[in-house]
């Protein structure tokens, strides 16, 4: 790169600030697009490959691999077995620590809904939902380590560099608003997950596909939106002037290389980063709900007011066109996640408290709006826990078994699809890879996963690499 390229890069950037920055990338991307093998179809009924009944999705991820014996997969064997010690003799690769008696679960399970389904009793507002939920019980990892098993439920790959989901259905499918980001991520208030922002990347797809990060904990979600009060010069007039200036060097630049039609997506952004100005603060009102639905969400409880406040969130932007929207609970690390070595009675129902009531609200609420009737909810972990006790009664960390659940447009509601085994240690019907559960997704948003591909170093990379199924049995 040459000096003057240099300067003028770091002149893009000074002059736009943060804002900027996500403006130019949305911009970027669209225009690549336009360029590209695929053709965005954003109406509902559009798709790329044939009709969609998906048009925005909510994915909430539990940070740390949620267990799914404790949580949603009722396993009475091992009340039976307590104690015993009935698991591997060697340590599994990713076990960090060698496998103990089997542990039942601490907690109380019930039966709930006309399904019946068993749910322990640290979810008991989920717990009365299980009719309107679609249930993977049988989900697998191929790796017990964190990092790995984030990127693989992220981007189906095990190791960095490769484009998440959301920067997927992003590349595939186009924004549907000039207002806000096309994919946006939430993360725990006490910080990133696993890999950090590489959880959220888009990869080798044009950077505007990468998750656009906001703190929905600050006054200030998105930073640099507005000039700060002491710049008195950076006015209305101002901006427009300084706009203009950059609009006449673009396009100077842009006539001297005209195959670089990136410019022109350069020029552009800045009307959205105006638009953004217009539309962001009433998107990030959370004052303009009702005391009915912030207290329903939990924001006048501690223990719920922040994983509360990023549900609702995610419940405005996709109602004013974001198209997909990241949830995340849980920070990485050994403490405030899902990862519960040291003691599963006392870690667990913390963080499940934290979120239960938020997500049966973001159920409901989606529900009671019609959203339903085009958003997809997800919930899902990287992967799940041992049956083995771990120093006391924690739990290990273990790929063969966990589960997730789907609601909304386009699923069966109140079924459960596959079955772990007795122990909820291995999949034994049943058995969805990362590769199968983004098929799906991929199916209810009008997408063939085999043919939404992107040619990288000679190689035409998908999200289900190789592999993957549509699991047709959820599908309404």
């Amino acid at each position: 790169m040459t000096r003057n390229n240099n300067n003028r890069r770091s002149f893009l950037w000074n002059i736009g600030g943060g804002l900027g920055g996500v403006a130019m990338a949305q911009m970027l991307g669209r225009d690549a697009l336009a360029g590209g093998a695929f053709t965005p179809k954003p109406e509902f009924h559009g798709g790329l490959h044939h009709p969609a009944k998906v048009k925005r999705i909510i994915q909430l991820f539990m940070t740390g691999g949620a267990s799914p014996m404790d949580t949603f997969d009722y396993k009475p064997e091992l009340a039976r077995l307590h104690g015993q010690k009935l698991g591997p003799k060697e340590k599994p690769e990713g076990f960090t620590g060698a496998p103990g008696a089997i542990l039942k679960s601490p907690f109380e399970f019930k039966q709930h809904g006309q399904t019946g389904h068993w749910v322990s009793s640290v979810f008991p507002k989920q717990a009365e939902l299980v009719d309107e939920m679609t249930f993977l019980m049988a989900m697998a990892s191929k790796t017990n380590v964190h990092g790995p098993g984030a990127y693989m439920m992220n981007s189906g790959f095990l190791l960095p560099g490769f484009p998440c989901m959301g920067a997927w259905i992003s590349y595939a499918l186009g924004k549907l608003t000039d207002d806000l980001p096309t994919f946006v991520v939430l993360p725990d208030a006490g910080g990133l997950p696993y890999n950090q922002r590489g959880t959220f990347s888009s990869g080798f797809l044009p950077a505007v596909h990468q998750g656009t990060m906001i703190d929905a904990s600050s006054p200030q979600p998105i930073p640099e939106l507005y000039a700060r009060d002491r710049y008195k010069f950076a006015t209305r007039d101002a901006d427009r002037d300084g706009l203009a200036l950059l609009d006449k060097i673009n396009r100077a630049h842009a006539r001297e290389r005209p195959d670089d039609t990136r410019l022109d997506a350069r020029i552009q952004s800045y009307e959205l980063a105006a638009k953004m100005q217009l539309s962001a603060p009433a998107a990030f009102d959370l004052k303009s709900e009702s005391e009915t639905t912030r207290k329903a969400f939990g924001l006048d409880v501690k223990e719920t007011q922040e994983f509360g406040r990023r549900c609702l969130l995610a419940r405005r932007l996709i109602e004013r066109g974001t198209r997909f929207v990241q949830v995340w609970s849980g920070p990485q690390g050994a403490k405030n996640n899902w990862d519960n070595h040291a003691s599963i009675s006392k870690e667990l129902p913390p963080i499940a408290k934290s979120v239960d009531q938020p997500i049966a609200a973001l159920l409901r609420d989606l529900k009671a709006r019609g959203l339903f009737e085009d958003t997809l909810l997800i919930w899902t972990t990287e992967f799940g826990r041992t049956p083995f006790a771990q120093a006391g009664d924690g739990r290990d960390h273990n790929g063969g078994s966990f589960v997730s659940w789907m609601a909304g447009a386009g699923v069966k509601p109140g079924v459960a699809y596959g079955q772990s085994d007795d122990w909820g240690y291995k999949a034994a019907e049943g058995k969805m890879y990362c590769y199968d559960f983004h098929a799906t997704i991929l199916h209810l948003l009008g997408i063939n996963h085999e043919k939404l591909t992107f040619r990288q170093n000679g190689i035409d990379r998908r999200l289900t690499d190789v592999h993957g199924h549509v699991v047709k049995d959820v599908l309404a």
